[in-house]
């Protein structure tokens, strides 16, 4: 890989490669992300490699393995150019129909191509499909244009051209007033003003400053950071080049999570190909600006997603918070001035230099702006990752992108923000995403999870599921976080259980309350979230376990009993051959039973019966 000397050379090595790619007549993208990977895209990568050079077609197909392109429940998944052919659900033996159909015929395969399920139609292109013609895709639309481990795809697409545009003609201060004047706020969760920060940070008269990006994404279900890092990773560099140019630093760290492999693979390697071209290092591209970049893995802490508890861990010590009376932008990573993004703050830098502040500050509302990238899971038809403009609806987001309830049940609740976020009712899902009605309404935007749930879901349950979580997240250094979510987690299990009281939902509250006003950083304060959500939308499910000793959603199963409807029970046998505790009896052809001192509520015997025979109460 030759070093490029000069900002002229880096122009002229894009028109090279754009130049290369209008030989070739048809490309065939695939994702190789985690989420395709576990349903086995590799085998589908290699029949494609071999399929077209079998056939005659190495010279004029273009293979391209990516990055997440967000539609993960369909993979592994194919798209097709020029034609915009989708394809989905693929495996190694479909390919040879694609390629003697497809890039030799310009036919499609019907079988392979995408069902709608809302009106079980078959849909050929990706662009007409519902779960990407709503979304606002500014950052995530990059992913299947290029190869996450070829330098030369990025700067294809125009990688690396808003640094150049920074260092020969936008001065560190002007720079910062481009980010303020945009609105870009911390995708991380907290939304602190990203320029706000900068210049902060820049006001520090120290030598030595460090930029870090904090990809120790630890929600359940929350996968954004990972997939740009592992789609794009030099968009994130590129990002904390520029935000490094405005500070006046020399040094970055990318602190990524321990059980993201691939994303450690593809940005360690984006790391050194920028090295080798010339792109990190002294004097990049013949200018006087220095900077590099080293990677650094995370152990797995939740709490290290924390500012604080991120440098102590880059530090090498323990990943524990420490108090703010100083912030990180004058004494963070070894007592210097240090920024913290996480990887989609990061990711939106270049584009706002490229394109200006105000495009950016178009999109969104008031006091958020742009687009957000958030990971759509739960009870919903399309699951996956999906970036919408700041303001969008949550009813657009879970009946339009979503497409709604997957299982027949109707949608009941969303939450949003991780672990540490609230859980809002479908009744005001007319609320526009951002992160002012999000706080208003008793969640958070966090990182951006969004877990759908339906009328299956106890509530109870899930505050009881999340604060176990918090507590063995928690680092146990301050009172109100490691004894205060032990206490809510015992009430809450004490209403789960049946032994609940009306005075320890008093107790909840005011606990609750209390933590979340006392602990030391955010993970303490934010902890208390999920219960007081569910008390204040769904306070009718905590009187139903208190006051009834019922679970209205049958999930709590000290709550629950099973009966077998005689009128409806045909005999069969299947409920008894299922049930792993031998608590059913009866006869073939015979109503059976169920011995409630043997049963342990584990719901086997209601999934298998295809009569309905067996209710929940």
């Amino acid at each position: 890989m030759r070093k490029l000397e000069h900002f002229e050379e880096l122009e002229n090595l894009r028109k090279k490669v754009v130049a290369q790619r209008e030989k070739i007549r048809s490309t065939v993208i695939i994702c190789g992300g985690s989420g395709c990977q576990a349903t086995r895209c590799l085998s589908v990568i290699d029949a494609v490699k071999k399929e077209i050079v079998k056939q005659g077609l190495d010279h004029e197909v273009l293979l391209r393995t990516t990055g997440c392109h967000g539609f993960c429940e369909q993979g592994p998944l194919m798209v097709v150019e020029p034609g915009n052919f989708f394809y989905c659900h693929l495996t190694a033996a479909d390919v040879q129909e694609i390629v003697s159909s497809t890039l030799k015929n310009s036919k499609v395969v019907d079988r392979l191509l995408y069902t709608d399920p809302l009106t079980g139609k078959k849909i050929k292109t990706e662009a007409e499909i519902p779960f990407y013609s709503v979304q606002d895709r500014q950052l995530l639309k990059y992913n299947k244009l290029l190869d996450p481990c070829s330098i030369e795809d990025y700067i294809a697409v125009g990688g690396y051209k808003a640094l150049a545009k920074t260092l020969t003609g936008i001065s560190p201060k002007a720079v910062i007033e481009e980010i303020k004047s945009s609105g870009l706020r911390g995708r991380g969760g907290g939304g602190f003003p990203t320029g706000r920060k900068w210049a902060e940070a820049r006001s520090v008269p120290e030598d030595e400053k460090y930029v870090v990006c904090n990809a120790d994404e630890g929600d359940p279900g929350a996968y954004m950071d990972r997939c740009v890092l592992e789609a794009n990773p030099h968009l994130v560099i590129e990002g904390m080049m520029i935000g490094a140019w405005a500070l006046g630093a020399r040094q970055g760290y990318v602190y990524v999570r321990k059980e993201y492999p691939l994303a450690v693979k593809h940005v360690k390697l984006a790391v050194k190909q920028a090295r080798e071209m010339g792109i990190l290092g002294e004097n990049i591209l013949g200018s006087s600006f220095c900077f590099d970049v080293e990677v650094a893995r995370g152990g797995g802490a939740f709490v290290c997603g924390e500012s604080t508890a991120l440098m102590a861990s880059l530090e090498g010590k323990v990943g524990e918070p420490r108090p703010k009376d100083i912030h990180t932008v004058k004494e963070g990573l070894w007592n210097k001035p240090t920024v913290l993004n996480n990887v989609e703050t990061w990711a939106n830098v270049p584009s706002i230099i490229l394109n200006g502040s105000g495009w950016f500050a178009s999109k969104g509302t008031r006091g958020s702006k742009g687009t957000k990238i958030f990971a759509l899971t739960g009870q919903v038809k399309n699951t996956g990752l999906v970036e919408i403009a700041m303001g969008t609806t949550l009813h657009d987001i879970i009946f339009k992108i979503g497409g709604g309830p997957k299982n027949g049940k109707a949608i009941k609740a969303v939450q949003t923000g991780g672990p540490s976020g609230g859980c809002l009712p479908v009744s005001i899902f007319d609320i526009p995403v951002d992160f002012d009605t999000l706080y208003k309404m008793g969640s958070m935007m966090g990182s951006g999870g969004m877990v759908v749930m339906d009328e299956g879901t106890c509530m109870v349950d899930l505050a009881k599921y999340f604060l176990k979580f918090l507590q063995d997240e928690s680092c146990g250094k301050c009172v109100p976080c490691r004894v205060g979510v032990d206490r809510m987690l015992e009430i809450v299990t004490d209403i789960a259980e049946g032994r609940g009281s009306r005075e320890q939902i008093s107790l909840l509250q005011e606990l609750a309350e209390t933590v979340a006003e006392t602990s030391l950083c955010a993970l303490g304060k934010t902890a208390p979230n999920p219960v007081l959500s569910t008390m204040r939308y769904f306070a009718d499910e905590y009187a139903a376990h208190v006051d009834e000793k019922r679970c209205p959603a049958g999930v709590c199963k000290e709550l629950i009993h099973y009966d077998i409807l005689a009128a409806k029970c045909t005999g069969c046998g299947v409920c008894l051959r299922s049930c792993p505790h031998d608590a059913i009896k009866g006869e073939k052809k015979k109503v059976h039973a169920i011995e409630e001192q043997i049963c342990r509520k584990c719901g086997i015997c209601v999934t298998e019966c295809k009569f309905d025979a067996i209710a929940v109460a």
